[in-house]
């Protein structure tokens, strides 16, 4: 945390670990003021407003679904092929979207057959978000619902019971008993994303893009890598990470302050 202090100072390798001499506000008026930082900035608030709206609530979904299963065999099966692709590395991941989406993949493949014309699907900047949504949606959907079925496990069959004798059918049952008795797992986790909102996933962009989809596909954490790392410019870099870090600072904050004030359910 204390490293955070070369953003204020201007830092040369080889150098003083805290700079050389002070710099103010130097390299926030820098990115502040460049055009291609607020590029970066709006596609990676896109990608993240486009994953918290679609794919928070698809673990809760699945679960919802799992719990009304009652077959325990065909219940696991599904729960052991929605969690493997959670274990794949992220460039194995990106190696199978190369290959589904290429010009000669089998996405194509399937499109040539209905007489369709191929699709360059990452070379084209309007494709990339819908692609990113969809490989991380396979990925991570499945592991995200371990703990809202964990949640589901505590809530008292008596209730359903009782339910079912008052005449409440499965979705009354759902709407009144189920998602209020896992209410607090879904507020604490809603919170914790909103607080992770601007960190989209570095790896799984920047192993998809390329320069021809940067216009969309270019978010902070690589805007970051490429004038922090490979063009030696850390001062800026820092500068660019603390805007980013106080922006989650105020995320979580307010999620916060507005999930205790309205349903009572908080992370402290």
């Amino acid at each position: 945390m204390f490293g955070n202090i070369i953003a204020f100072r201007k830092f040369r390798p080889g150098g003083s670990p805290l700079g050389e001499e002070w710099s103010g506000f130097h390299y926030f008026e820098m990115f502040l003021t460049n055009g291609q930082f607020w590029t970066v900035f709006w596609n990676t608030v896109i990608l993240g407003g486009l994953w918290l709206l679609i794919g928070f609530p698809l673990p809760i979904i699945l679960a919802l679904l799992l719990n009304e299963v009652r077959s325990r065999k065909f219940k696991r099966t599904v729960q052991t092929v929605t969690y493997l692709p959670h274990f794949l590395s992220i460039v194995i991941v990106a190696g199978i979207v190369f290959q589904l989406t290429n010009a000669d993949g089998t996405i194509n493949q399937i499109l040539h057959f209905f007489h369709v014309e191929p699709i360059t699907f990452m070379q084209k900047p309007e494709w990339f978000r819908s692609v990113y949504i969809v490989s991380e949606a396979w990925q991570t959907v499945g592991w995200g619902t371990i703990l809202y079925l964990a949640a589901l496990t505590t809530i008292d069959d008596q209730l359903y019971e009782a339910a079912r004798i008052d005449g409440a059918n499965r979705w009354k049952q759902t709407w009144h008993i189920t998602l209020p008795g896992i209410r607090p797992t879904i507020m604490v986790l809603l919170i914790l994303n909103i607080g992770s909102f601007m960190a989209v996933g570095f790896e799984k962009v920047y192993l998809l893009q390329n320069p021809t989809i940067y216009s969309t596909a270019d978010v902070i954490t690589t805007y970051l890598f490429r004038v922090g790392v490979n063009s030696g410019q850390y001062s800026y870099a820092t500068a660019i990470g603390l805007f980013e870090a106080v922006i989650g600072l105020v995320l979580v904050l307010s999620a916060n302050f507005t999930s205790r004030r309205l349903v009572g359910s908080s992370l402290w």
